[in-house]
């Protein structure tokens, strides 16, 4: 294909998955993450060549960096195509105890990263007439489910918001912008951030009988990435095995 995606939050995790989806689909993949040695080391896992990966250092609360970063994926390989909105913070904590600095520092990545590339790519995507964004939102934007930090599921629920926003002003100009909200996944973090009998109790309530593998989430992505996707556009794709239906 040849296609450029760039992933945010890339080096680990739902991010990692989705960087590997895109590259066995023929993208090349700019790997980006705040830890820059690590989005490095996947994007030579992939591709010791260096060919069809690269890695970046990239703070997604920065305009500044998410421009560098943009002049850099250009300058290499010409142009970039699609956006990955997966840069994440989560902090469990109940929603009464959680300090206001520790509501703006989940939502200045998850949110603010969320509007700041959408913005920047948005803006270039505009002016070539074609790009693809895929949000990462979460089913804690739609329920309110705050096992993962009321933070969490308010910078997700806002993501939801932000995907229809860019979705209706970039329609006219072949760009899509559309969101997946996974439910429950088996992931490390997960698995870090949810007690191990109150995880068990929440697979009890999953009609598929069991957390969602990243590459369900990561084929989803591929999917909205694809040039074939441009009639979907302000859309959330759900994946929580029957968690939560509408």
């Amino acid at each position: 294909m040849g296609q450029v995606a760039l992933v945010t939050g890339g080096s680990q995790g739902l991010g990692a998955a989705v960087a590997r989806a895109l590259h066995a689909a023929g993208y090349k993949v700019a790997i980006s993450d705040i830890d820059e040695a690590a989005a490095v080391a996947l994007a030579r896992e992939l591709d010791p060549a260096g060919a069809t990966t690269g890695g970046y250092a990239l703070d997604v609360r920065e305009q500044a960096e998410f421009e560098r970063v943009r002049d850099a994926l250009t300058g290499r390989w010409g142009s970039i195509e699609v956006l990955v909105n997966n840069a994440v913070v989560t902090v469990a904590k109940p929603v009464l105890e959680i300090t206001p600095d520790e509501f703006d520092a989940v939502l200045a990545v998850n949110l603010r990263g969320t509007f700041i590339g959408s913005q920047v790519l948005g803006r270039y995507f505009k002016e070539r007439g074609y790009g693809r964004i895929v949000n990462i939102a979460s089913l804690a934007g739609q329920n309110g489910g705050t096992a993962t930090g009321a933070h969490y599921a308010a910078s997700k629920g806002g993501i939801l918001t932000l995907t229809k926003v860019f979705a209706r002003d970039l329609a006219a100009f072949g760009v899509t912008v559309n969101a997946v909200a996974p439910g429950p996944l088996d992931l490390p973090s997960v698995h870090r951030t949810v007690p191990a009998a109150k995880l068990a109790e929440l697979v009890k309530t999953i009609p598929a009988g069991a957390l969602g593998d990243p590459a369900f989430v990561a084929d989803i992505v591929v999917r909205l990435a694809a040039p074939e996707a441009g009639f979907t556009t302000g859309a959330t794709w759900d994946i929580n095995g029957g968690l939560f239906m509408r």
